[in-house]
């Protein structure tokens, strides 16, 4: 993509997502991803009806008169987001790619979490760890995270969740959140990377997928490539048989997505190509008051 053209779709995904973030995700995202507890702020004199329990007895022996500790809420947060760029990103039917629909997502996530004061980084898979971008705070991080997510050439692309998890699990020492963005289109087993993940860490699984990754159409002969080994092959949709099987690998896949998002107390929502992702987004974080 030329620079003027990128920097062009920087600053409308930018307007899009920043106004989604400010108008509608801004109190939504506050309640639903909450910080790490609460964190001790000052003493005050006793008053009557204070908790016993938050007396300071060092101070209140200095001062012979009670006091009390004062906590407030620790609100910041580290974000994380592993976005899948393995080559079934750009497919789609609805007058979008998987990629334009991940990249709004991120982005609304993104401006999100700064303005809530939040840490946001970046990890880009494949079948292997693609770039990973530390978390910081700010917009020209975010829009740092934006050109990248638009114009980033992974060097493989085939997909790997299990290799994303472990590293992000290695490279993430203290406790986060994290959202994993995918089609989750992968047949090797990740589930293990998940359960470990998930004991530290804040998990939400985010799948964007096309509704031809779950259904094929009676359009009889065609070719069809695969995105990701690019291999080729002549297809006989017309056959009963053949969708059914391509519905039931779909249906499997789903299962276990949704196994082994209940099994570890991840939070997953599935988001189609040409829905409205506002909504899904609005809904998860409503599930997690």
């Amino acid at each position: 993509m030329e620079t003027s053209e990128l920097i062009k779709k920087v600053r409308q995904i930018e307007i899009k997502t920043r106004g989604l973030s400010n108008n509608i995700f801004a109190g939504e995202y506050h309640t639903a991803f909450k910080g790490k507890g609460m964190t001790f702020s000052e003493v005050r004199e006793y008053q009557y009806g204070d908790e016993i329990r938050a007396i300071d007895w060092n101070v209140t022996a200095r001062m012979n008169h009670p006091y009390v500790k004062v906590f407030e809420e620790e609100r910041e947060l580290t974000v994380m987001m592993l976005i899948d760029v393995s080559g079934s990103r750009h497919f789609g039917t609805i007058g979008q790619f998987k990629q334009d629909v991940i990249t709004e997502i991120a982005a609304t996530l993104a401006f999100s979490a700064i303005q809530n004061n939040d840490k946001i980084g970046v990890i880009f898979f494949s079948d292997k760890v693609e770039k990973y971008i530390p978390p910081q705070k700010g917009r020209k991080h975010i829009l740092y995270i934006i050109r990248e997510l638009l114009d980033f050439e992974p060097e493989s692309n085939k997909t790997d969740i299990g290799c994303a998890l472990k590293f992000f699990t290695n490279v993430a020492k203290k406790r986060c959140t994290a959202f994993v963005i995918s089609d989750f289109i992968d047949d090797s087993n990740y589930d293990d990377a998940v359960t470990i993940a998930s004991r530290k860490h804040d998990m939400v699984a985010l799948q964007v997928y096309d509704r031809r990754d779950a259904e094929l159409p009676d359009v009889g002969l065609i070719y069809v490539k695969d995105a990701e080994t690019g291999e080729d092959a002549l297809v006989d949709t017309g056959s009963k048989k053949l969708r059914m099987k391509y519905r039931n690998i779909w249906n499997e896949r789903q299962f276990r997505l949704n196994m082994l998002s209940k099994k570890n107390g991840v939070d997953a929502v599935s988001i189609m190509v040409g829905e409205d992702y506002v909504k899904s987004l609005i809904q998860l974080f409503n599930k997690r008051k």
